[in-house]
């Protein structure tokens, strides 16, 4: 069995880039989550995580990471990336969401927010507090916006 994750880190970034993979890359270190290896997961933050806004993760580890991002080409679209926590009230698991789209970010926190009350409500848990993150770009070639919850032990 794989430890479970003590702490997280809520970020997000955005970036210009020549090709989407460049712009993607720049996102991920304007989140400060650029040298590190990302592994995708589902988004459950695990019972008593705490968040840690100083956490830092050496370059080159395998970091489980929640997150959402968008890339666009389209100049003059506004993208935005967005994460939020949910914090239950019992100290038990609690849950992530991502959102990216083509809206501002403060469309994405409003939708993100109201995603997470959600996952509760489905879930029959009471909410204490829910944590948001986003990122906005204006594409003025090819841009990426990048959000993010970083899991670590």
């Amino acid at each position: 069995m794989l430890p479970l994750p003590k702490r997280y880190r809520l970020v997000a970034g955005s970036s210009e880039g020549t090709t989407e993979l460049n712009a993607f890359d720049g996102a991920l270190l304007s989140a400060g989550a650029g040298n590190l290896n990302l592994l995708r997961v589902s988004s459950i933050l695990p019972p008593g995580a705490v968040c840690d806004e100083n956490l830092l993760i050496p370059p080159g580890n395998l970091v489980p990471a929640a997150y959402g991002y968008i890339v666009s080409n389209r100049i003059g679209s506004v993208i935005s990336a967005a994460v939020a926590v949910g914090i239950p009230g019992d100290g038990d698991y609690g849950v992530i969401m991502e959102l990216s789209g083509e809206f501002d970010r403060f469309a994405a926190e409003r939708r993100i927010g109201q995603m997470v009350a959600d996952a509760f409500k489905i879930r029959n848990k009471a909410l204490a507090d829910i944590r948001i993150c986003s990122a906005e770009h204006l594409v003025t070639k090819i841009g990426c916006a990048f959000a993010g919850v970083l899991l670590w032990y």
